[in-house]
């Protein structure tokens, strides 16, 4: 195409599952169908064996060109029917011509096509996302000591380890791989059963068949068709799809907000020394592949909801399925690996500024250990409630005075009765509130490396 419009094809994407789903790589999954629904045929004895070995040795993109093809459709307007003739055409002997598609519809070969397609994009979105999980807790063992502040609803809360975030994110992406595995059996199916799903044409041995076609193609069976493959099943690869890319779009999201400059702690890494952040501003170093994350993040959700339409059929079948998921499946995919993938790269190259942890740490003057105070009186024998109302007025009095929240403690005599200043000291330090954190990091690291 000398002037393309879609950015998947000049911008967004990585090659190799583009190639899964170029105009080249989709006929050949196609005749891969035929080929395989020839050959089961011939193993119930329905067409000869040598009609069965021709049309499997002609079923190539090198014997049927995409170009043949499209000249077939102008006349027929039918994709699959132009391929068939071209197949036929290809095919030494009328023999074996006549014996291409046979009993078939068209999205017989279509669905079962897609289902061969999911499973080498899919097979490749599960390698980047176990790439984008190591990169994950290999942050997660190097920063598991690495203070910073917790925070909730935007605001200081208590403190926690980079480490920890990174795990938790880690064991975050090992969900998406189960749930990728587990949908295998329900999204990679076939079906040769026919116009309604009956398999009327195919004759007496249609369940075998499609049994013969299906362990032909290594998938499995849709086991009640009607004219096409059940779109629950597209639905539930969608909605993945969508779940990861919402994961990818919410670390973003916190990478973003973390390089914000007044917060500082970790930077999204120029790629080159003359990488430009603003054409205005030449100080500027936006997260701009976080940014493009996000926003593509939103692109790849939003294909659900065609998703969801098209299982209401018509019926047995209708057509409007057709043209929105030509859209929606290969897009998807694709933009799923190209999020993860360049989720991966943003964190492999990710500036992490623990000083910045720790300077933001000590700007907060104590504050985020109001709640270690809290606990540590009511060890002392104050009540739950009486502690959590004295703390939190000391904690309102340093914030408006611009007090360190420790000088504010020693000078309450309800607090200073109870708690020394070495042990307040020793209470308000960081590295002493981070409860559990190293072993659930330890933990995570340990399950994802075995």
């Amino acid at each position: 195409m000398d002037n393309p419009v879609c950015p998947i094809d000049f911008r967004y994407g990585r090659r190799e599952i583009k190639e899964v789903f170029g105009e080249k790589s989709k006929l050949q999954y196609l005749l891969d169908v035929e080929a395989a629904l020839a050959r089961a045929h011939a193993k119930v004895d329905n067409i000869p064996q040598k009609a069965a070995d021709e049309i499997s040795k002609n079923a190539s993109v090198k014997f049927v060109k995409i170009e043949r093809v499209k000249e077939i459709e102008k006349e027929t307007r039918h994709d699959i029917m132009a391929l068939t003739k071209a197949l036929g055409e290809v095919c030494i002997g009328e023999a074996a011509a006549k014996y291409v598609h046979l009993g078939a519809t068209s999205y017989d070969i279509v669905d079962t096509a897609n289902a061969l397609q999911f499973s080498k994009a899919t097979d490749i979105i599960k390698a980047e996302l176990k790439k984008l999980r190591n990169t994950l807790v290999a942050h997660a063992k190097k920063h598991k000591n690495t203070l910073m502040l917790g925070r909730t609803h935007g605001q200081f809360s208590i403190p926690i380890t980079f480490g920890l975030k990174m795990a938790v994110y880690a064991i975050e992406v090992d969900r998406h791989l189960e749930r990728m595995r587990e949908c295998n059996s329900r999204v990679l199916v076939g079906k040769m059963s026919g116009a309604v799903g009956t398999g009327a044409a195919m004759g007496k041995h249609v369940l075998k068949i499609q049994e013969l076609v299906m362990q032909d193609l290594k998938l499995g069976i849709e086991e009640g068709a009607t004219q096409i493959v059940g779109r629950d099943r597209y639905i539930e690869l969608l909605s993945i799809l969508s779940n990861i890319a919402t994961s990818m779009e919410k670390f973003a999201t916190e990478i973003r907000n973390l390089q914000r400059s007044e917060i500082g702690e970790v930077a999204e890494a120029f790629e080159s020394k003359k990488q430009v952040g603003s054409s205005a501003m030449p100080h500027k170093r936006n997260p701009i592949v976080c940014e493009q994350i996000c926003g593509l993040a939103r692109v790849i959700r939003s294909s659900v909801i065609p998703a969801f339409e098209n299982a209401i059929q018509w019926h047995e079948r209708d057509l409007c399925n057709s043209s929105s998921e030509r859209f929606i499946l290969p897009h998807s995919l694709i933009l799923t690996d190209w999020v993860v993938y360049q989720m991966n790269n943003v964190f492999k190259n990710l500036q992490v500024n623990p000083d910045r942890m720790m300077e933001n740490l000590e700007k907060s003057k104590g504050l985020p250990m109001a709640e270690a105070v809290m606990t540590k009186l009511v060890e002392k024998g104050m009540g739950r409630g009486d502690a959590h109302e004295l703390v939190r007025k000391c904690s309102i009095k340093a914030s408006s005075m611009d007090k360190d929240l420790l000088t504010v403690l020693l000078e309450d005599k309800n607090i200073s009765k109870l708690l020394k200043k070495n042990e307040l000291e020793e209470v308000m330090n960081p590295k002493n509130y981070l409860g559990a954190s190293e072993n659930i990091i330890n933990n995570i690291v340990k399950k994802l490396t075995r």
